[in-house]
């Protein structure tokens, strides 16, 4: 990684439709050479791939939700049952395994409180293992990188 990578990197993460050329104009490299890095970063992983970023209120989905997760263990099996069971549900954005208090933080993006309450009550406090939750709504988002590049 060099500099160029590092700005070949900044430049996709805010627009991932750049085409070679557009890109090679920004970082200061002709389009074959800068393509040629593209897929250097993608073949060592670095780019694991692209996406669009989407406006989830506009799909109406109007709440987003953090819950803390405990479960009653941490052992190997619970902690799989949980993660099998919460990559199905459509609800459960972001999932992260987490050291502390609580085993698990979650997103959860719904359309109003009223559809989270059924999500809590019909899905999640279901799941065998789950000994406590703690919610939290932001009120709104301060920052929002993709991701950090240096």
């Amino acid at each position: 990684m060099d500099a160029i990578d590092l700005k070949i990197l900044a430049a996709l993460r805010k627009d991932a439709r750049l085409t070679h050329q557009q890109l090679s104009e920004q970082v200061g490299l002709s389009p074959t050479p800068c393509a040629r890095r593209i897929r250097r970063l993608e073949a060592d992983g670095i780019i694991t791939g692209y996406s669009a970023r989407i406006n989830e209120a506009k799909l109406g989905f109007e709440v987003s939700v953090f819950v803390s997760v405990k479960l009653d263990q941490q052992v190997d099996d619970r902690l799989q049952n949980f993660e099998r069971n919460v990559r199905v549900f459509p609800e459960v954005v972001d999932c992260w395994l987490m050291t502390g208090t609580f085993d698990y933080l979650l997103r959860i993006v719904v359309r109003d409180l009223h559809e989270f309450e059924q999500f809590l009550t019909g899905k999640l406090t279901k799941l065998p293992g789950v000994a406590s939750l703690e919610s939290s709504i932001p009120i709104r988002r301060v920052k929002d990188e993709a991701t950090r590049i240096d």
